[in-house]
């Protein structure tokens, strides 16, 4: 089951708005026999592509997935029909899949096809690699992160507004891949008028796709980032539509003032900080959020800190928002 997770990791980018599932077969004997992981939308599901890879070696063995197979006929064949018919004897799956069409019809119907069926290994692991997708399907809405730049003492701004660039050059080529891995990049309109970003992925092999770039309220005429999805009203309402829109992970990369909406709005799954070895010092600057802040230590947000990772002088702390919080 690693090394299925693994598989599916390393497609991360490319299956949107299908999830990213890894599989491995092993033959009757318990020898590898194929695997493999979910192709771009329209190619074959992770299943299916490690039973091709491993032929009539499946026939008795096992097959380990990521993700509960599918049942449906979409652009592809339902995984759990081409198991039976390969003739595995047991498949092991991590997590079962929230989605309306399937959670727990792809095992049932592998059980009455007298296929022993194992579920919840390494959930915890997969959960993590596949939570934008799971979280999309459970709640109807974007897995949303937030990102920032600061400085050590938490300006993303000077006071003249100048914030290119806070961070170097590893941790902006580490942004881009960030962007890779979204559905949709939102900012405010007043960062469109200040900045004028493109908001475009910028990798090496370039993505299969650019992500939707959304604008909160109306960019100006002649802006780079035309043509964009123009949206107004509430975040949560925001979250929705795109929701409806099938947008998995949604990155926010506003300013203060988008920042502040979305943490207050309690909407924040993940915060993406890259922090900088600098200060600006003194009392200007711009902060990390615009508006009111806790007032007092009782009511400090607190998160938890799910990964640190240093590009160049600047480190990258990746902060998870905690239920309830």
């Amino acid at each position: 089951m690693r090394r299925a997770i693994e598989l599916g990791q390393s497609v991360r980018r490319q299956t949107s708005p299908n999830p990213w599932v890894g599989s491995v077969v092993l033959a009757a004997d318990g020898s590898p026999a194929g695997e493999g992981a979910t192709a771009p939308p329209g190619g074959a599901h992770a299943e299916a592509a490690a039973l091709a890879a491993a032929g009539e070696l499946a026939r008795g063995g096992t097959c380990y997935t990521t993700l509960e197979p599918c049942v449906t006929q979409g652009r592809t064949p339902p995984c759990a029909a081409a198991l039976v018919a390969a003739g595995v004897h047991r498949v092991v799956v991590a997590l079962i899949d929230p989605d309306d069409g399937v959670q727990g019809r792809g095992v049932a119907s592998l059980a009455a096809a007298g296929i022993e069926v194992v579920t919840g290994v390494l959930a915890e692991a997969a959960e993590e690699s596949l939570r934008p997708y799971l979280v999309q399907r459970r709640t109807l809405r974007p897995y949303v992160v937030l990102k920032l730049a600061a400085t050590l003492d938490g300006r993303i701004a000077a006071p003249d507004g100048t914030s290119r660039w806070i961070t170097g050059e590893a941790a902006r080529g580490d942004v881009q891949r960030l962007r890779a891995e979204s559905d949709a990049i939102l900012v405010g309109a007043g960062t469109v008028r200040a900045d004028d970003p493109q908001l475009t992925v910028r990798t090496d092999p370039p993505p299969l796709r650019q992500p939707l770039r959304v604008v909160l309220g109306r960019a100006p005429d002649g802006a780079r980032v035309q043509p964009a999805l123009e949206m107004s009203g509430d975040v949560r309402g925001v979250l929705d539509e795109l929701g409806r829109r099938g947008v998995l992970q949604l990155l926010v990369e506003g300013g203060a003032s988008v920042a502040g909406e979305f943490h207050r709005a309690g909407a924040v799954d993940r915060y993406v900080v890259y922090l900088t070895g600098g200060f600006l010092g003194g009392d200007d600057g711009v902060a990390m959020f615009a508006g009111p802040g806790a007032s007092t230590m009782s009511d400090l947000w607190r998160g938890r800190l799910v990964a640190l990772e240093r590009f160049g002088d600047d480190v990258r702390l990746d902060v998870e928002a905690v239920t309830g919080q």
